[in-house]
């Protein structure tokens, strides 16, 4: 029998034996391009794979500029807006969450994307240590600097201003107005005297720790803080030279500030203040009656009062000083810091009483003799009648 050989059965063969890897040989490995054989060449095996590693490259680095991209904008594209697009005030109240936080940025409108916003905050952990107070946010901010400054507790302070007030229930809804603390927690502890034992004080006399000023607070400041702090400025207030000018008036640094509040009831004029100051020095020295008409309109309690009348010199009360000689027991309002200047700088004269003008211009006719103060004191009463001013 006879074999006959061709160059296809050679082929079929060496592909047989490629495919049951018995084909052992590489010297017999040959290049084949035609695509009934489906082999692939050496050359297009190193073409794919470096087009495959190219394909991965480019992969990556799309996908790197994707995250970056991405990441830039978690951190730091624009993401806050502000109304006048310039600043706004955030308070933040002691014991806050990360939820009433956010409800209070987005009631107001502040953040533009709210996702990446809670994103970047819960992967700084923002959301595990919200911190009160006031926060000052600029329009354009990014999510990285306005979690900085809330992670942080970057407070802005607020300027605490008490001008012109009477009581201590009004300076404390006043001061409320401007830090956290509520007005009743203040005044509880104007009228603790247990709290108040500490400064040698008490609740009548407790106003005279606030020297009217301006004063850097943080909100959240509580009412405790709030008033150690006055202390700590009331005794800062008290120099070395205002001391001494004390002792040498020969009133305590109490009886000073209880007489300045007189004194800046009697007049807006800060010029006059230390001749008032210096009539009821006369009269103290002298141990007559102060007879300060404010000490009786503080004593009725209406501070509408225009017009000082003989039934308001019959209340009795210790703040009447038509009846009870001395200092009253406490300040009849909180004194400007001139009307203090005013008692321990007061002018030495020989007057013993005064009088408002007739014009309403808020000066006063200075009197020796109780002759010529009733004259003056006649004018400004008629004056009085002409503008039907009765009480």
């Amino acid at each position: 029998m006879s074999i006959f050989f061709n160059l296809s059965t050679i082929h079929d063969c060496f592909l047989f034996f490629q495919k049951t890897d018995l084909y052992l040989w590489p010297e017999f490995d040959m290049d084949y391009y035609h695509s009934k054989y489906k082999r692939v060449t050496k050359k297009r095996k190193g073409f794919l794979k470096k087009r495959i590693i190219l394909t991965l490259i480019i992969l990556f680095v799309i996908a790197a500029i994707t995250f970056g991209y991405l990441f830039y904008l978690l951190l730091y594209k624009a993401n806050v807006w502000t109304h006048n697009e310039t600043s706004e005030s955030v308070y933040i109240p002691t014991d806050s969450d990360f939820e009433e936080v956010t409800t209070l940025l987005y009631e107001h409108g502040l953040i533009i994307n709210r996702k990446s916003f809670e994103l970047l905050a819960k992967k700084k952990k923002y959301d595990e240590h919200v911190k009160p107070g006031r926060y000052i946010l600029y329009n354009g901010m990014s999510n990285l600097e306005l979690i900085n400054i809330l992670n942080g507790g970057l407070q802005t302070p607020v300027k605490v201003v008490f001008n012109y007030i009477r009581t201590k229930e009004q300076l404390a809804a006043k001061v409320s107005e401007q830090i956290e603390a509520d007005s009743a927690s203040i005044s509880d502890l104007l009228n603790d005297s247990v709290f108040l034992q500490q400064f040698s004080m008490t609740p009548e006399s407790a106003s005279m720790i606030f020297i009217p000023n301006t004063y850097e607070f943080y909100w959240n400041t509580d009412a405790k803080s709030f008033l150690n702090r006055m202390v700590t400025e009331y005794n800062k207030f008290w120099t070395k030279s205002r001391n001494e000018k004390a002792e040498k008036v020969g009133l305590s640094r109490s009886e000073v500030v209880i007489l300045a509040s007189i004194v800046d009831r009697e007049t807006l004029k800060d010029m006059e203040k230390p001749a008032i100051a210096g009539v009821y020095i006369n009269r103290l020295n002298k141990n007559w009656l102060l007879q300060a008409d404010p000490t009786l309109i503080y004593a009725s309690g209406d501070f509408t009062t225009r017009r000082v009348l003989n039934s308001h010199k019959e209340i009795d009360s210790p703040y009447n000083t038509y009846k009870y000689p001395g200092l009253p027991p406490g300040p009849i309002c909180i004194p400007s810091i001139a009307s203090i200047d005013a008692v321990l700088n007061y002018d030495e004269h020989d007057y013993f009483y005064f009088c408002a003008k007739d014009d309403f211009s808020g000066y006063h006719s200075f009197a020796k003799t109780y002759r010529q103060h009733k004259k003056n004191a006649k004018k400004f009463q008629k004056a009085l009648d002409r503008r039907n001013i009765k009480k």
